[in-house]
């Protein structure tokens, strides 16, 4: 049985938490706060659930997503994931994270920094996109007509491929948008963030997504939603 481990539980990664019970998944879910500030998200997660410290998340995932202010994913435990999938559900909003250079000139993504920051770890970017009721709700079994897709971005292939399968069990279809570099495709203030999409749907966006440079001027202030 594969254990869901996850460093944050605010909006995203609560919804993840109640996809992954509802399917099947063990799940270690954990904040700042500490594992008694979750205990009535864990008393409706039932007992497939448990809170946990980040580092005892960490241990415990088999695959572990982390979804946190981006600001703080320096402190995201390094040696506990070394060799494991890491989803990186992160997005970027100056007026909660602050300016971070390297994001402000495009010169790295999210997931990208995530990844510098645990080099043993294969991280996969996910989740990022949809807003967090839709986790619960939008699901559909594979096949069925207009079924949502969500994005991925990643250097291993074998982490997509168990990204892919994730998202599957979970009701959705994966489109792969290449390597972690990519992942800015479908960031803040893209095509693809936020609405729901088919895969084919998802693909076109990806291919129309342009860099914030490139965009019209005004088009990059932070969405007043986050997902």
């Amino acid at each position: 049985m594969t254990t869901l481990g996850l460093i944050g539980a605010g909006n995203i990664g609560s919804q993840i938490a109640r996809l992954a019970v509802l399917h099947g998944y063990d799940v270690v879910i954990s904040n700042s706060r500490g594992p008694d500030s979750l205990s009535q998200l864990i008393r409706e997660l039932g007992p497939r659930a448990r809170a946990a410290t980040p580092l005892a998340a960490a241990i415990a995932g088999d695959i572990v997503v982390v979804a946190i202010p981006l600001k703080n994913y320096r402190e995201v435990p390094v040696e506990p994931l070394a060799g494991k999938v890491v989803i990186d559900a992160n997005n970027y909003y100056p007026q909660r994270d602050g300016r971070i250079r390297e994001l402000d000139d495009e010169s790295t993504t999210t997931a990208e920094l995530l990844q510098a920051h645990l080099p043993e770890s294969r991280v996969v970017k996910a989740f990022n996109h949809i807003y967090a009721a839709e986790l619960t709700t939008d699901g559909t079994t594979a096949g069925a007509p207009g079924r949502r897709a969500l994005a991925i971005a990643g250097d291993d292939p074998g982490a997509k491929a168990t990204v892919s399968r994730l998202l599957d069990n979970f009701g959705f279809d994966a489109v792969d948008a290449g390597p972690l570099k990519e992942g800015w495709r479908f960031q803040r203030d893209t095509p693809g963030y936020g609405p729901r999409r088919t895969a084919d749907e998802l693909r076109r966006d990806l291919k129309a997504t342009k860099r914030y440079r490139d965009q019209q001027a005004g088009t990059t202030a932070p969405s007043p939603r986050l997902p």
